[in-house]
């Protein structure tokens, strides 16, 4: 069986990484199981790319898309009109996608209108707030899809009330926290940890990339200030998005207390949250990440397609109200932000539990 592995963005190589190592490791027992890693090129800067195949040990991609950057429908389409061409070539038998970013959708549909199958690695997983782009790649994904894996039992059930067939979701975990565990002992503290002098615990890491909280100025400004002047004096260390710092260039907002840094990789940004006081942040895997850490997570959005992180972990949603940062930031420094735990099957197995599968359909 030929398996095409998707990858396109940052959490996307997160994700693939304990897969591929997990095929790799299996191919004594079996060499009829083979895959192809597709890049689309989605991400094509190196701290939003290149170097997670060097820290991960991904292999370099056996396809290269390189479709950058663009508006999502014309990311959508040059993904599809590129993997289709590839798909005519030399045809997989199975497509694997992860995650919910535009090439998760943008390859999936290519594969099933060529009669390929699909399986979703994070498949069922929902917000509600279909204004999210991501909420509408993973309701388009998951209508096509065939195979699903799942992190939780949330996502089963949200499967399940949109009709999908018990026998076709398998509960398997989160390869993320596959990738965080196999990495924990291999973290890299980042220049700014010497720039700045910071402390363990001493100090905050943010991280805005969403539109509803980056895109509209004022907004933009005002969770900033609110942030800062609620921090306690802490250090705030802020790694960039490209999206975020276009804006930020245009309001200049200046503390002496926040740090602009830009995108780290993965083993240096995970460094800084494993010793930080607390993550701020509108990203959903991140609130992953520190859950299995014991990090405090605040979650500036109104809604997530991971409340695991919340009735189980210590991730908090505060909506994208400035006001409500302060409430919490007292929470925070007066000790009573809650412990967590750590969601069924988050356990560094994950990889394993697809392959068994994936071995088990040749």
């Amino acid at each position: 069986m030929l398996i095409d592995i998707i990858a396109g963005a940052r959490p996307n190589f997160i994700k693939i990484a304990p897969i591929i190592k997990e095929i790799k490791k299996r191919s004594s027992e079996t060499s009829n199981l083979k895959y192809r890693l597709i890049h689309t090129g989605q991400h094509y800067d190196r701290n939003m790319s290149g170097s997670f195949f060097e820290q991960l040990n991904i292999p370099a991609p056996d396809f290269n898309l390189e479709v950058g950057s663009g508006s999502q429908a014309s990311q959508t389409a040059g993904i599809m009109i590129r993997y289709e061409k590839i798909l005519f070539d030399s045809p997989s038998d199975l497509c694997l996608v992860v995650g919910d970013v535009t090439s998760t959708m943008a390859c999936a549909i290519t594969a099933k209108k060529l009669n390929i199958r699909v399986a979703h690695v994070e498949g069922g997983i929902r917000s509600g707030d279909r204004s999210m782009p991501e909420e509408i790649n993973r309701l388009v994904t998951d209508s096509i899809t065939d195979y699903f894996f799942t992190t939780s039992d949330v996502a089963n059930k949200n499967l399940q009330k949109e009709g999908i067939s018990k026998d076709q979701i398998f509960f398997v975990g989160n390869t993320m926290i596959d990738t965080l565990l196999d990495n924990s002992d291999k973290l890299i503290k980042p220049q700014v940890w010497l720039e700045q002098k910071l402390k363990n615990q001493q100090y905050l890491v943010m991280t805005l990339h969403r539109p509803s909280n980056v895109d509209e100025e004022e907004q933009l400004k005002r969770l900033i200030n609110e942030i800062v002047t609620s921090s306690d004096g802490l250090p705030i260390i802020f790694p960039v998005h490209p999206r975020t710092r276009k804006n930020l260039e245009k309001i200049g907002i200046e503390y002496n207390t926040l740090h602009y840094v830009d995108p780290l990789s993965y083993l240096e940004f995970n460094y800084l949250v494993k010793h930080s006081k607390a993550v701020i942040t509108d990203s959903g895997g991140i609130t992953e990440e520190t859950t299995v850490m014991g990090i405090p997570c605040m979650t500036l959005r109104n809604s997530t397609e991971r409340p695991e992180t919340c009735y189980i972990g210590t991730n908090e949603l505060l909506g994208t109200d400035p006001k409500s940062i302060a409430p919490a930031m007292e929470k925070l420094f007066s000790g009573n932000w809650k412990k967590g735990g750590i969601p069924e099957k988050w356990d560094g197995k994950t990889s394993k539990r697809i392959v068994n599968y994936l071995i088990g359909w040749m």
